[in-house]
């Protein structure tokens, strides 16, 4: 199912041969990429519309515990650009981050899992954008 709803867009998903299951999102927002990077990839951030990250290291290799959905690793890190949790039982959750002009950001968020279950993400990308909009702008000067 494809559907937009204020900038978030979800794409196919997609079922490999080993069975995992492949969501596609493609996210745009108004604020700018320090901004959306707080967001996805401090534990302040993802405590606003995801999870408490009880457990957050924030580099490569970094542990990640993020209570609710479970713990694991970071494994790609560029900063304000790439974040990625394989979390165990849940597989891997990337975020993409690029800068759109004049001062916004678009996300490509993949979820590969290895549960064929719907894992809320739409309802958690309509927290993300509520979570944005109150968000201070870490652009500014």
């Amino acid at each position: 199912m494809t559907g937009v709803t204020r900038g978030i867009e979800e794409g196919a998903t997609e079922t490999r041969e080993d069975g995992t299951r492949v969501l596609h999102y493609l996210l745009r927002f108004p604020q700018p990429v320090e901004n959306v990077w707080a967001a996805v990839a401090t534990s302040e951030g993802l405590g606003g519309w995801l999870a408490a990250a009880e457990v957050f290291e924030p580099r490569l290799g970094g542990a990640v515990t993020l209570r609710g959905i479970g713990s694991g690793r970071i494994t790609a890190w560029d900063v304000e650009r790439i974040a990625e949790y394989t979390v165990e039982g849940r597989g891997r959750i990337r975020f993409h981050l690029e800068p759109t002009r004049p001062s916004g950001t678009t996300v490509r968020f993949t979820h590969e899992s290895p549960r064929d279950e719907d894992p809320g993400w739409r309802q958690r990308f309509d927290r993300l954008v509520a979570h944005l909009a109150g968000a201070p702008d870490r652009s500014a000067p």
